[in-house]
């Protein structure tokens, strides 16, 4: 099985490991398309130790030559919109144009000690981002901007220089509320879910759709994305072993096993099963994927790379 505009990316989701540009230089020499992490200011307390996307992306796109950067995701209402525009278009004109701007609101669990390390109201997430987003395109594309609104408030703004992309880098929604796919049909470039079963992947994209269309909305050209996380092993059950510690154990319910839930949110296996498990996920309409391989070490992070890179990504790309 082919398909043109399949394309897969890689998200750094190693823990301690902070050399982005090694990273992102191996990926594009894997030939991988794009390259992505997610963000936290304080994940927990005490917190996991986290970077900032959009100056590990900078760093990315300083280490390769045509490789996407990816912001995925920032946790768009911990900024002021004015602060945060001026550093997307600040990492899209140095990386000449490469970045795909990721957002989301962070709706994980334990999500509110970084909203209280900024002083801003964990319950207005939503609202403020959809208001973000309202004023980020302007300030991407207008001068002399002035805005007045349930959240922010300023007067005369003008951001130069202006994204290297026009009219802005793509902007990737994620989510998992139907919130979240209302704000990727209304006002996203793409839709980037995670930790989704196939069928659910299925509904949430006819979901998307379904908003575009009640808001008068063509989506040709938008990106149907998904955060996957991946294990590849040469064997099925070291692999399944990495889903299951990972991905499992952490979203156990009395009703579910570990190893089931394992089972319906990761691709977890050979290269054969990662085959079948990413032909499924394209049968629902998914075009990008960016792979978060499921390991404690860089070294077996990259051993993953590798083998998904060398046995499972030539099947679809032509």
């Amino acid at each position: 099985m082919s398909g043109d505009k399949i394309t897969f990316g890689v998200n750094l989701s190693v823990d301690n490991y902070w050399n982005v540009p090694e990273f992102a230089r191996r990926a594009e020499d894997m030939g991988y398309g794009r390259v992505t992490m997610g963000e936290h200011i304080m994940d927990g307390n005490p917190p996991r130790p986290t970077l900032l996307n959009l100056p590990a992306m900078a760093a990315a796109a300083g280490a390769t030559k045509d490789l996407r950067v990816m912001t995925g995701i920032v946790v768009a209402p911990l900024y002021h919109p004015v602060t945060l525009a001026k550093m997307v278009a600040s990492v899209d004109q140095v990386s000449g144009g490469r970045l795909d701007f990721g957002i989301g609101i962070s709706g994980q669990r334990g999500t509110k000690v970084e909203f209280d390390a900024v002083g801003v109201d964990v319950h207005t997430r939503g609202r403020r981002t959809d208001e973000m987003l309202q004023v980020m395109k302007r300030l991407w594309t207008e001068e002399h901007v002035s805005h007045h609104g349930d959240f922010f408030d300023f007067d005369d703004v003008t951001l130069l220089p202006f994204p290297a992309q026009k009219p802005y880098p793509p902007v990737w929604v994620s989510g998992r509320s139907d919130a979240a796919m209302r704000r990727a049909g209304v006002m996203g470039d793409g839709w980037y879910p995670y930790l989704f079963t196939v069928r659910r992947i299925k509904a949430s994209n006819d979901m998307v759709r379904q908003f575009a269309a009640e808001a008068g909305r063509d989506l040709a050209g938008f990106h149907w994305g998904l955060n996957q996380p991946t294990a590849i092993s040469s064997d099925a059950t070291q692999a399944m072993a990495l889903a299951v510690s990972n991905v499992g154990e952490r979203y156990v319910t009395p009703e579910r096993s570990a190893e089931s839930i394992a089972k319906a949110l990761c691709i977890a296996g050979t290269p054969e099963d990662c085959i079948k498990a990413i032909e499924d996920r394209i049968d629902v309409g998914v075009e990008h994927i960016n792979l978060g391989f499921l390991a404690s070490e860089p070294e077996d992070f990259f051993r993953q790379m590798e083998m998904f890179a060398s046995q499972v990504m030539p099947q679809f790309q032509g």
